[in-house]
């Protein structure tokens, strides 16, 4: 049996955390090694950062950005072979960069001759390992080989070192004459390919709101489930789907409204294995004749549009009903006043909302009891029973949303950037807004953290108040998530006058334009005033209209660029790179089968927001920071063994690592 790191002498309470570490550096030699290398890494440039936000289940789209590294990926390739390569050769190896998979399938169903295959490789293969060497440069090897698959992660090593010296041309050679006999010469191309697009990008973080007008949310998070380095910061629209899976009944209400609106219906019953028979059920028997003009769908789909109509009216009443339900539970948010179907004059078809009476659109409503207005009628609480077990008991979607909250947060700091979804709730002067969470009036930083604290709760304890909290994170007017005065749903669906269709915006939107204040808001989150940048997204910024995504204090950016084609079809990346950080302009994106069989790409255009006078390096970042205090617990775990209050072991030291 091996000799134990543990000390017998003493029990010293600075030594249990050294003891764990010397499980991994099992003597001097393993621990000095370790502080040589991650000193080495220090040196190495800053990964790549890029961060998308508002997204909104524009799926294709999003796969797209991501494999083309939101543009710069094609830049360096032609940097590299475009001396090499003609225009067409160029424009393939780009495609085989972009979509390996789906191009080494094609070539599988149309390449049969091995002979030709092996000519595929041996022209492919150069480059594509030279690309792959010069991305691994910015890496340590341990980090990069984290990625590797693990069954090829010794071949993908041998060939980065070939040729060389003592290497010639068979040595590759024999490499892909085996795997063509095994027929996995074209599984290596694409597993090449995939490396190449994940080490482009050291982290990817997504700014809040996968969900919402697009097609497929779902697909949204299976395709970022994929990526190996991926953050979140929470959207509004991200709390309301949480809140959904984990059966708050105003969410499940609003997230089946929208998905109706725009006719999002697939990702429901297709992606979540939620089936929306219930309420179809409901709007035949009890909106049969209902011409539901006020809820007419937008787009199209199988189901006839009649019946999509009073389907979202029917969840439309209901979440009016369930909503008020909960504002009245939760008299602290101060929404008594959003509680509005007992404000309808029901043999007048008037409402009033804010001491103003308007005139309905539609007063049809024969679920609603006007001496008790926000109670379910029975076929309501059966349809919503239904649905409400659906969304309980979809496997996906709680999948999903455990790996959202696992991997996300309320607010990231990045390389001197602030990012966050929303905004910091504030009054006319800048003050920080207090919102009660938890019994506790907070604001600011502590607002986020113990927002983010409840987030997690909610997931495991499923309690009422939690899953209340995750519908005011979506709509209240003092979430950071929505920063409005209102939601007014029930005002556009059924009011003509659009008087009160106005939803106010927090003072924030309009004080980042301030120097003052964002510097305010930096010190605040612990980022340097003089130097950070306050990054959020959430309120599209319209391009067409001129609006400039950075704020005129130069502190401040917003990189909602209506991503999803139903707010606008543009978005944004914000690049961080060691030289600069670079915001870049997406467009249209045509298809996945026009990318691949006609080489059809995003190209952004791109705008530098800073540039640094020395690119930045490892040691700069919140990666670096980590490192140093690794260095710091290594340098006490040698010095333990060196006064022996630790004993050495032979063993061999790790082999994972974060840096």
């Amino acid at each position: 049996m091996p000799n134990s790191t543990l000390s017998f002498k003493r029990a010293e309470p600075d030594l249990s955390s050294l003891e764990l570490l010397a499980r991994d550096y099992a003597n001097v030699d393993a621990a000095v090694a370790e502080i040589a290398r991650l000193s080495a890494v220090q040196t190495l440039p800053q990964g790549a950062i890029h961060i998308i936000s508002d997204i909104h289940g524009e799926d294709k789209k999003l796969q797209h950005v991501i494999n083309n590294a939101s543009g710069s990926l094609r830049p360096l390739v032609e940097e590299m072979f475009g001396d090499q390569m003609s225009p067409e050769e160029l424009k393939e190896f780009l495609k085989l960069t972009f979509y390996p998979a789906e191009v080494t399938k094609h070539l599988e169903d149309t390449l049969q001759d091995p002979e030709k295959i092996k000519a595929y490789a041996r022209e492919t293969l150069a480059p594509q390992l030279e690309l792959l060497r010069h991305l691994l440069s910015n890496y340590s090897l341990r980090l990069a080989s984290e990625v590797f698959p693990p069954e090829y992660s010794e071949l993908l090593l041998e060939i980065l070192y070939a040729p060389s010296t003592t290497r010639g041309q068979d040595f590759t050679q024999a490499i892909i004459d085996e795997l063509q006999k095994k027929g996995k010469l074209l599984h290596l191309i694409h597993l090449i390919g995939r490396l190449i697009r994940n080490l482009a990008v050291d982290e990817l973080i997504i700014g809040g709101d996968c969900w919402d007008r697009g097609p497929r949310g779902d697909r949204v998070v299976d395709y970022l489930r994929l990526q190996p380095n991926v953050s979140f910061i929470w959207g509004n629209h991200d709390a309301l789907w949480l809140g959904a899976a984990l059966g708050n009944e105003a969410c499940i209400c609003t997230v089946l409204r929208v998905s109706l609106r725009y006719r999002r219906i697939r990702q429901l019953d297709e992606g979540y294995s939620v089936p929306l028979t219930p309420l179809e059920h409901l709007a035949r028997n009890v909106y049969g004749d209902d011409p539901a003009d006020c809820f007419m769908p937008k787009g199209k789909g199988m189901r006839p549009t009649e019946l999509v109509a009073r389907m979202q009216k029917a969840i439309a009443v209901m979440q009016f009903k369930v909503e008020g339900k909960l504002i009245e539970r939760n008299p602290h948010w101060d929404l008594n006043h959003r509680r509005l179907l007992h404000r309808i004059d029901f043999e007048k078809g008037t409402i009033t909302i804010d001491g103003e009476t308007y005139e309905l659109k539609d007063t049809a409503f024969p679920t609603i009891d006007p001496a008790n207005p926000y109670e379910l009628s029975e076929e309501e609480k059966t349809c919503l029973g239904h649905l409400k077990y659906s969304f309980l008991n979809s496997q996906k979607l709680r999948e999903q949303m455990r790996y959202m909250v696992n991997y996300g947060s309320m607010y990231l700091k990045r390389e001197e950037c602030l990012i966050f979804h929303g905004c910091v709730t504030v009054d006319e002067n800048g003050e920080f807004l207090p919102m009660i969470v938890d019994g506790k009036s907070l604001a600011g930083k502590e607002l986020f953290e113990e927002i983010e604290k409840l987030v997690r709760r909610a997931l495991v304890d499923q309690a009422e108040p939690d899953l209340d909290l995750l519908w005011y994170l979506w709509s209240g007017p003092r979430s950071p998530l929505f920063g409005k005065d209102r939601i007014a749903t029930l005002e556009r669906d059924l009011i003509a006058d659009k008087k009160p269709h106005r939803e106010t915006k927090n003072p924030y939107f309009a004080l980042i334009h301030k120097a003052k204040f964002c510097e305010r808001i930096l010190e605040e989150f612990g980022v340097p005033p003089e130097t950070g940048l306050i990054v959020n997204g959430h309120v599209p910024v319209k391009v067409e209209k001129g609006e400039s995504p950075l704020k005129r204090s130069g502190k401040a950016i917003t990189i909602d660029g209506a991503f999803s084609e139903a707010y606008g079809d543009h978005g944004y990346t914000l690049l961080l790179e060691p030289k600069r950080i670079v915001l870049a302009e997406h467009h249209h994106f045509e298809s996945v089968a026009a990318a691949i069989n006609e080489g059809v790409d995003i190209v952004p255009s791109t705008t530098d927001i800073r540039v640094f006078e020395k690119p930045r390096r490892t040691a700069d970042t919140e990666r670096g920071q980590r490192i140093r205090f690794r260095i710091e617990e290594l340098e006490r775990l040698v010095e333990a063994y060196r006064t022996n209050r630790l004993h050495e072991s032979p063993s061999s030291p790790a082999t994972h690592s974060y840096f």
